[in-house]
């Protein structure tokens, strides 16, 4: 079986050597020495002021609606991975969603402006597949609106828009460590912001509150990272340029290759990119379909991703949102959406490979 993706893992070696650093030490979670560690350099690599580890990607999240605090309703897209809609209703907060722009897959700022209200306190926007939003026109009507503008930017890794961190946008960015991300820290997540007040308060909340032995001053949570998850972040970070290279070596044999062959590519608008997925739109749904599986008949793990919309998930009791919130560009999007398989080690040859298959498809 070819995967659609493929941790990337350092040498075992390299992981065993911080492994007796976390056995002589014997502290094993709780502000460990490899988490600052790992903190200080991710900083350093992601050209940000501030970051704050967490244990995962969908903990960062409801921490970025409960720090800042958010309340009402939180504007979103709903092509996106469950966590980004889950997280809002984990908060007790309201989704309303917002269509997305057909070329970027990114959440549309002149749909956002229909959806305000003023219950509306808050947008969660998504770089999706790791490419940026309109950063500039989202902060201008979070501006107008007095709303706060939260970044999930679970894809979005070392990514850069305008030779500046994608990081350094909004109130609160959010990452994720997981297993299948550009970085890994088995899970693990982090949030990043500019405003030092908020970084204590962040600091506190993913600690359960603790300020000290016997004082608890803000209701917390359990988001620590612990020393393991840290040590597999600090492996990855040495290879993490290298494996960056790779995807893009991958990602542009797919575009050359399968570019004319009716198939809509993402516009990819970063000046810094990390080639984390390789989306392609096919002509329709049934097409996609089709291909998708024959590919996994013949051993091709290919993912839908991100299909259904989160707005056809059962909890929300087919309500027929895609109407309600006039979704079509991302119901269409969605419908179409293919990500191929790419990851560092994945061999040219292979990918030539699922280029024939597709191609011999259309």
């Amino acid at each position: 079986m070819i995967n659609v993706t493929m941790t990337d893992v350092p040498e075992l070696e390299d992981y065993i050597e911080y492994l007796r650093v976390i056995w002589n030490e014997r502290i094993l979670t709780n502000d460990g020495e490899l988490l600052r560690l790992l903190e200080t350099k991710l900083k350093a690599y992601l050209k940000v002021k501030n970051l704050m580890a967490v244990t995962n990607g969908t903990l960062a999240l409801q921490i970025a609606l409960k720090s800042l605090p958010i309340k009402g309703e939180v504007i979103t897209t709903p092509f996106t991975f469950s966590a980004t809609t889950n997280s809002i209703l984990w908060e007790g907060l309201t989704p309303v969603f917002a269509d997305i722009d057909e070329n970027t897959f990114n959440i549309d700022p002149t749909s956002i402006e229909t959806k305000i209200t003023d219950k509306t306190s808050c947008i969660l926007a998504v770089h999706v597949y790791g490419n940026p939003c309109q950063v500039k026109e989202l902060q201008e009507i979070a501006d107008d609106h007095s709303l706060k503008l939260i970044y999930d930017a679970a894809h979005a890794f070392g990514v850069e828009y305008n030779n500046k961190s994608v990081l350094e946008y909004g109130d609160v960015s959010t990452l994720s460590f997981h297993a299948t991300k550009v970085f890994n820290t088995i899970e693990g997540g982090a949030l990043t912001t500019s405003d030092k007040n908020l970084v204590e308060k962040i600091k506190l909340m993913r600690n359960h509150g603790i300020i000290s032995e016997e004082e608890v001053i803000i209701p917390g949570t359990n988001a620590k990272m612990n020393e393991f998850q840290a040590a597999m972040g600090l492996c990855n970070l040495k290879n993490i340029d290298q494996n960056i290279e790779k995807r893009k070596k991958i990602y542009e044999i797919y575009r050359d290759n399968l570019e004319g062959n009716d198939l809509k590519f993402q516009k990819i608008v970063a000046s810094k990119y990390n080639y984390s997925y390789m989306p392609v739109c096919f002509k329709n749904l049934k097409v996609r379909n089709e291909i998708y599986n024959q590919l996994l008949k013949e051993g091709i793990h290919c993912r839908k991703y991100f299909y259904p919309l989160t707005v056809n998930f059962e909890y929300f009791n087919n309500n027929n949102l895609v109407e309600k919130y006039d979704l079509k560009k991302a119901s269409n999007i969605a419908d179409r959406i293919l990500c191929l398989p790419i990851y560092p080690d994945l061999e040219e040859e292979i990918v030539n490979e699922i280029i024939t298959k597709i191609s011999s498809l259309i």
